[in-house]
C-alpha cells in the first residue's frame, strides 16, 4: 500500500499550526514556572498521553458525535474551518486565541504545577475546538478515501515531535528569543489560515454544488 505523502503532510502541518509546540513552549514553561525539572517531565508526560487520547476520541468518536446531533461532515467541516479561521487570525495578530486559552477569570486561578498537563496545557491550549473540528473533518475524510494508514502517520509523527518539544522545553526556552517565538507564531497563522479556508470552501462545495460550476 503506497503512502500518501500529500495528506500526511497536510495532517501534519494541520496540526503543527494550531497546536504549535515551538510557540506554546514559552506557554509550558510559565505554567510550570518554580517546579523541578522532575515536576516538568511528569507534566510533559501527562499532557503527550492527554492529547494523544484527546486526538484518537476526536477521530473515532467523531462521527458518532455528528450523528448524535443530527449533522453531516460538511456541516462541522465549515463549522470547524470558521474556528480554525479565527485561531489563525489571533495567531497573525500574534496574540493567543481566547478559543485555545483561559478567560482573564480563569488565569487568576492559581494552578498546581503537577496538575496543569490536564488543564489548561492539554485542555484547551492543545486540544481545543480548533483541533478537535480538524482532526474529525481528517477522520471522515480518512474513512472515506481510506487513508487511515496515512492519517495514523501524520497524527503519529506530530504526536512524536510535541512530545519532544514539551520534554525539551526547559532546554528550549533558554535557546527560543522571544522574536523567534512570534516570528513562528505567524507563519503557523498563515498555514493554518490556509487550511481553514480549504475545510471552509471544501464544505461550502458540498453544501451547495451549484457553486463548483
Amino acid at each position: 500500500m503506497s503512502v500518501d505523502l500529500s495528506f500526511v503532510t497536510k495532517v501534519f502541518a494541520a496540526l503543527f499550526a494550531i497546536m504549535n509546540p515551538i510557540a506554546n513552549v514559552p506557554v509550558f514553561l510559565s505554567l510550570t514556572d518554580g517546579a523541578s525539572d522532575a515536576v516538568r517531565r511528569r507534566v510533559a508526560v501527562k499532557a503527550a498521553v492527554g492529547t494523544t487520547i484527546g486526538c484518537l476520541v476526536s477521530i473515532v468518536a467523531g462521527q458518532a458525535v455528528l450523528d448524535a446531533f443530527g449533522l453531516s461532515v460538511d456541516d462541522f467541516r465549515l463549522a470547524g474551518g470558521l474556528i480554525v479561521l479565527t485561531i489563525a487570525l489571533s495567531m497573525l495578530q500574534g496574540s493567543s486565541s481566547q478559543t485555545h486559552g483561559r478567560s482573564p477569570k480563569e488565569k487568576e486561578d492559581q494552578i498546581d504545577a503537577d496538575s496543569v498537563a490536564i488543564y489548561p496545557l492539554t485542555i484547551p491550549l492543545l486540544v481545543g475546538p480548533g483541533t478537535i473540528a480538524t482532526l474529525i473533518v481528517f477522520g471522515q475524510t480518512a474513512k472515506a478515501q481510506a487513508k487511515w494508514p496515512d492519517l495514523a502517520l501524520g497524527v503519529g509523527a506530530f504526536l512524536t515531535l510535541l512530545t519532544v518539544a514539551l520534554l525539551s522545553a526547559p532546554w528550549l526556552g533558554h535557546h527560543l528569543s522571544a522574536t523567534a517565538t512570534a516570528i513562528t507564531r505567524r507563519l503557523m497563522g498563515m498555514i493554518l489560515a490556509a487550511v481553514a479556508m480549504e475545510m471552509i470552501v471544501t464544505s461550502l462545495r458540498n453544501l451547495f454544488p451549484g457553486l463548483s460550476h
